[in-house]
């Protein structure tokens, strides 16, 4: 029988703030944290696109590691804190990463403020780099794995950690996700592919919106199995996960979007009728996503009794890439710790008449499907339940 999964220990950054108390703060005012990039980036065009950053600049830029590092060491820490997981916890520990574009921020070009040692020159070019340097750092011997599945990478890793600990094969797992996507490189390539947003509109499912508004954030959550907790507090159960692929192109997906759809039914189906009070959809705010991730929740959920309570959390927080979805679930799980669901923007398009987008933070009722989707073709979901509900893992 699968062992029930807890995260009890949560941490994360982006430019809602520095812990997640501060973030759920900031987003009970419905006031996003994008401000004009050219605040961060002078003389960067455009200079007025909303982009969401880290305040704490002097944190990402240590020498010896690159700066995606720095930020999966700290939110890594302080996942492990929050957890109470001391030498003995932590050494027998699975670490997963999750990251889309690694160290690229700080090897692409000079990171400001940062003088780079040149014996880690290589180092600092790998992904790989950020699971070494957290192992390194807390102490932990069990394996590590990076995965890069563009953005659906953070939530594939708490997915799959999720999986290990509830087959008991890892005794616990720290999941980590990272990514700075804030410089004029990949801006610049994000831009060309016509991928980012060339109008500012920040409302993912409207027919005005021209592309997503980038983000930085660094997340991780700290998960074992119910009989180790020793005590510890639950934020919420992870009781399943489900990926699947759209086999279609490598920057597009299927305008009716099937695989969505497709993965949305493996998860309900696997769930076998427990009650789904809540989804925090992928909504990356492209047009071609968000018309296609709208067909795709309305086919599932056309037939639904009671409206599906829809949580759009990049229109707060701009879009992490790799790290977007790890930090949507951080953010839930605080939500869910405490009761309640959060709060939408003002002003965001539906998703149809079967959804509905609450303007308050509402209590939960029900388990809370996570969704990322990468590009390429990726659908991953992870299903979330309030710490008082049943926490039976049901798996992919």
């Amino acid at each position: 029988m699968a062992e029930a999964v807890a995260v009890t220990g949560l941490a994360g950054q982006s430019c809602l703030g520095a812990t997640p108390a501060e973030q759920w703060r900031a987003m009970e005012t419905r006031r996003g944290g994008l401000r004009p990039l050219g605040e961060l980036l002078p003389g960067q065009e455009p200079s007025w696109l909303p982009a969401g950053w880290i305040t704490d600049r002097a944190g990402l830029a240590g020498g010896r590691y690159g700066p995606a590092t720095n930020l999966a060491l700290a939110v890594a820490r302080a996942a492990a804190e929050d957890a109470g997981w001391g030498a003995a916890e932590l050494c027998d520990a699975w670490l997963l990463v999750g990251s889309s574009r690694g160290n690229l921020a700080g090897w692409l070009a000079p990171w400001p403020g940062r003088r780079p040692h040149g014996a880690m020159a290589a180092s600092n070019s790998m992904h790989s780099e950020l699971a070494a340097a957290v192992s390194i750092a807390l102490g932990i011997r069990g394996p590590w794995h990076v995965l890069s599945n563009a953005c659906a990478s953070g939530l594939d890793a708490l997915g799959l950690a999720a999986t290990l600990v509830a087959a008991r094969m890892a005794p616990r797992a720290l999941v980590v996700a990272v990514d700075l996507p804030l410089v004029p490189q990949l801006l610049g390539a994000y831009a060309s592919t016509s991928l980012m947003s060339s109008n500012g509109v920040n409302d993912p499912y409207s027919p005005t919106t021209t592309g997503f508004l980038p983000g930085e954030a660094g997340a991780a959550l700290a998960i074992e199995p119910r009989g180790s907790m020793d005590g510890r507090r639950a934020y919420s159960w992870v009781t399943g996960y489900w990926a699947n692929s759209d086999a279609f192109h490598p920057l597009g997906l299927p305008a009716d979007g099937a695989g969505i759809a497709d993965c949305l039914r493996l998860a309900l189906g696997a769930l076998a009728g427990r009650p789904v009070g809540a989804l925090c959809p992928h909504a990356s705010g492209t047009l071609a996503h968000g018309q296609a991730e709208r067909r795709a929740l309305a086919a599932v959920f056309a037939e639904r009794a009671e409206p599906l309570s829809l949580h759009l959390l990049k229109p707060f927080t701009g879009h992490a890439i790799g790290a977007s979805g790890a930090i949507d679930a951080v953010l839930l799980c605080h939500g869910l710790g405490e009761g309640r669901l959060p709060p939408n923007v003002a002003g965001l398009t539906g998703a149809g008449e079967s959804m509905f987008l609450p303007e308050e933070p509402r209590p939960t009722g029900g388990m809370v499907l996570k969704m990322s989707v990468g590009m390429g073709g990726h659908n991953a979901i992870v299903a979330l339940a309030p710490p008082k509900e049943d926490g039976r893992w049901t798996g992919e």
